[in-house]
């Protein structure tokens, strides 16, 4: 039987722009932070996994080289993760399997994005000017969701006024919005139709880190941990004759695998919260349909209800998710991150009240690319 991994230790950066730190100052501040939970240090870890997105985002090739002396992996083995977006939900997720396999013990990963130090658009594009952006490339699909759901144009409005509020409970969030309302971002200006520049994730510098370990090393803890029960991963190609990018089967095969591992029938029943991947805020209902959570169609309808606010019977995004916090190379991680912290009871101003097992999932590249995991506050939960 595989060894249980189980997440020890949790360290965030405040996710800000143009941070007066150096790259390695940015990965070493979150994994002290992480080691710092886990009451332990460097001299405890065996291997470090680290990932980002493309090194043109900041222009410095080869990164986990450079990084090695502040995350104190000279001499030891360094494992380099690169999955576009969703960077950081695989890497978080190749680090547990080095715990499972028995290889590791103790397994400190880290994800980061320093974006002021590069030009985000210049490296999406490939170099190239003029390129639409991300949302240029997602606003189609998106009206497309709309035609096909009937939803209406203010379920986007919502998504993004509730994550912004959500936000402003979290520390470590880049943006806050306390008091914004969804009249607030209606009458924001227009990117691309249909999003508006509220419903928008910002560009941020930031890491995430968590120390993970196994059984042995989860006794030990000085709080409690936070039991990975199932991860998967699924990636498609982005573009084929009849692939559906609103319903890419990668995600729902995705969510398949990962529920049956942890042995859940009712996504929506069995599971006390959610952190999705949005960096535009109608991917909140696309993502809960093209995870099973709900039937095609009835996303919108659950976010209308009320259902995925905090104090919902299906919260979302509860830290105030991608729309409030955007290191694109950390992004990833800290939607797996954020779960781990609502299972252990750590989670502060946004914690949802008896939270048990939580999903995390992230995505990247055009909606191909999807890294998902089940934790839990017990190393095995049952579920009726």
């Amino acid at each position: 039987m595989a060894e249980r991994c189980a997440v020890v230790g949790i360290g965030q950066t405040k996710y800000a722009t143009c941070l007066p730190v150096t790259m390695d100052g940015l990965v070493r501040e979150a994994a002290l932070r992480a080691l710092e939970d886990a009451d332990l240090t460097f001299a405890d870890i065996d291997a470090i996994v680290i990932g980002k997105a493309p090194d043109a985002l900041e222009g410095v090739i080869m990164p986990e080289l450079s990084l090695c002396d502040a995350l104190a992996a000279v001499g030891k083995p360094i494992h380099r993760v690169h999955t576009a977006g969703s960077v950081g939900g695989s890497t978080a997720i190749s680090a547990s399997t080095l715990i499972e396999s028995g290889m590791y013990d103790t397994v400190l990963t880290v994800a980061y994005e320093k974006q002021s130090d590069g030009n985000f658009m210049w490296a999406l594009t490939g170099g190239r000017s003029g390129g639409a952006g991300a949302g240029g490339s997602f606003a189609p699909w998106i009206r497309n969701y709309m035609r096909r759901s009937g939803a209406p144009d203010h379920i986007g409005w919502k998504v993004a006024a509730k994550d912004r509020r959500n936000g402003a409970k979290n520390p470590c969030a880049h943006i806050s919005q306390a008091d914004i309302t969804i009249e607030d971002v209606e009458a924001s200006p227009m990117i691309w139709d249909p999003i508006h520049f509220l419903e928008v994730c910002p560009s941020s510098d930031g890491a995430a880190a968590m120390v993970m370990t196994n059984a042995a090393g989860a006794k030990r803890a000085p709080r409690p941990p936070a039991w990975v029960i199932a991860h998967a991963k699924r990636t498609e190609l982005g573009v084929f004759p009849g692939r559906d990018p609103i319903r890419p089967v990668a995600g729902v095969e995705c969510a398949k695998a990962l529920y049956k591992k942890a042995g859940i029938t009712d996504p929506r029943r069995q599971i006390d919260c959610a952190e999705l991947y949005v960096p535009f805020s109608w991917f909140e209902p696309m993502w809960l349909e093209g995870h099973l959570i709900c039937p095609e169609g009835e996303g919108w309808k659950m976010v209308d209800s009320g259902a995925t606010e905090i104090g919902g019977d299906f919260p979302v995004n509860m830290s105030g998710g991608v729309l409030c916090s955007n290191p694109i190379g950390a992004s990833g991680m800290l939607r797996l991150l954020e779960p781990a912290n609502q299972v252990r009871g750590t989670a502060g101003d946004y914690q949802v009240e008896g939270a048990r097992v939580a999903l995390g999932q992230a995505y990247g590249g055009p909606s191909n690319y999807f890294a998902m995991w089940i934790v839990s506050s017990e190393p095995n939960p049952t579920f009726s």
